[in-house]
């Protein structure tokens, strides 16, 4: 038996939401499962990207039991009492490695729901979430991927995933920027403070808040105030070169609701309204990047509403 699921990249924290905000995006990854029958052992795995991508994230991906996506097959087959059977495993890759898109979790979201299928669907999609997770440990980012659309989570302390998803509003659009270099993840959450001042606290609690109502009424004038940042990216635009320079820049186009760190970086985010200036705003983008020498993809991407997708 085989089975295919096509997986959405995701973006976190959209400023305030810190953890806990994330949208899915129109960039997919697949991965590909199959049963192999006697006298096949252990697991095989190929990477590949549709991009033809050669570049040292694909070359450096795991291709043995160490692979995240095996792990995530492996302990979904342990929740449900069982051993995984000798399985081939293709993951397309489309989704830049290290770029804050949520590479990884769309990758275990995939083999998580690819194994639960070939075991008769025991898993519901609360177990799912939390299996997801424990391998990922970022809701924010697993949450999107599995339901598409914008959703607000937390992983509570019995490793439950308290989730809600939001209907985003059409008019807003997305500009990605991608740098040509990566981040890591665990170098962008080191330079984060191991403690906050209780005024930038609730600074991101009053933005949270307003970002909130700012989707319910679409109110573009409240997003723009609700996108501020004090927890995160305040400290992680220092890693991400040109940063800076892009938010200002774009806050004097009409139309732009805000720009923000994608995740742990270092790709940008541009929220704008639709049919307003889009032309304008990647130019701006495009001085800037080639003003201070830097290499990036700028290009328009969708909200992804369905999520992870078994094809």
């Amino acid at each position: 038996m085989k089975v295919t699921v096509k997986v959405p990249a995701t973006t976190a924290n959209m400023g305030p939401g810190f953890d806990c905000f994330g949208i899915a995006l129109s960039i997919y990854n697949k991965v590909t499962i199959e049963e192999l029958v006697y006298p096949d052992k252990g697991v095989q795995i190929n990477v590949y990207s549709e991009e033809n991508d050669t570049n040292s994230s694909i070359q450096t991906i795991p291709t043995d039991e160490s692979n995240i996506v095996y792990k995530a097959i492996e302990l979904l087959y342990n929740y449900v009492g069982q051993s995984p059977p000798a399985l081939k495993i293709n993951i397309e890759a489309n989704i830049p490695v290290a770029k804050g898109l949520g590479s990884s979790a769309s990758v275990i979201v995939g083999g998580i729901l690819g194994a639960n299928k070939l075991l008769g669907n025991p898993a519901d999609e609360a177990a799912l979430l939390s299996v997801a997770n424990e391998i990922e440990g970022h809701p924010d980012n697993i949450t999107p991927a599995f339901l598409g659309g914008f959703n607000f989570s937390s992983a509570e302390e019995d490793g439950s995933i308290l989730y809600k998803k939001i209907e985003w509003p059409q008019k807003w659009q997305f500009i990605l920027c991608i740098p040509d270099y990566e981040l890591a993840t665990q170098i962008s959450r080191s330079v984060l403070p191991e403690k906050i001042s209780i005024q930038d606290a609730v600074f991101n609690l009053k933005r949270s808040a307003m970002f909130i109502e700012a989707i319910h009424k679409q109110d573009a004038q409240l997003m723009k105030y609700a996108l501020d940042d004090r927890i995160h990216q305040v400290y992680r635009s220092r890693l991400i070169t040109g940063f800076d320079r892009l938010k200002t820049d774009l806050q004097t186009i009409p139309g732009v609701l805000g720009t923000v760190v994608s995740g742990a970086g270092p790709s940008i985010l541009v929220i704008y309204e639709q049919n307003n200036n889009l032309e304008e705003i990647k130019s701006a983008i495009n001085s800037v990047w080639k003003e201070i020498g830097l290499k990036a993809l700028v290009k328009k991407v969708d909200i992804d509403t369905q999520g992870a997708v078994i094809i």
